[in-house]
């Protein structure tokens, strides 16, 4: 029977290339010489630490812009509130979030049964897997799910015949 897996994952080469054009931006920067500001990255996510809030908030912006500039979903990208020290030292984390968690994963389920496609789904973890007769069906769901907005970035992969 042929099958495909909706997923939501975030490329890691194309994360890693947009902070590493971040951080050139950062040293040739006018506004940042002589500062303490840096973008480090982590596996699922990217701290910003600088020496205030406004120089954080600039931080940010450069990398969101190399991140959406790469093609990565703003859907994917969790901006966290900048912590503030008493000495005005300020840091920022931006998570990455791979997965379809339960409850967007029961929405997207829920989508595809009430457009009445002969298909089933099932959850699998962080990712749905849709199974039907025909390759059409399959293809009929694709764009019905491309269309529909949903709280996380969904891609297609893992397509059986």
């Amino acid at each position: 029977m042929p099958s495909f897996d909706i997923v939501s994952q975030v490329n890691s080469m194309e994360v890693e290339n947009a902070v590493n054009q971040a951080k050139k931006e950062l040293a040739n920067r006018f506004d940042f010489k002589g500062s303490k500001a840096e973008i480090v990255l982590e596996k699922t996510e990217i701290k910003l630490s600088a020496e205030d809030a406004y120089k954080v908030n600039t931080l940010n912006e450069i990398v969101i812009g190399k991140l959406a500039k790469r093609g990565i979903s703003m859907k994917s990208i969790e901006q966290c509130d900048p912590d503030i020290s008493p000495l005005g030292h300020a840091r920022q984390s931006i998570k990455l979030k791979n997965g379809i968690e339960a409850a967007v994963a029961k929405q997207i389920t829920g989508f595809i049964r009430d457009s009445k496609f002969k298909v089933t789904t099932q959850i699998q973890g962080d990712e749905v897997r849709v199974t039907g007769k025909s390759r059409d069906d399959l293809q009929a769901v694709i764009a019905a799910v491309r269309t529909h907005d949903f709280p996380v970035a969904v891609g297609f992969g893992n397509f059986r015949d």
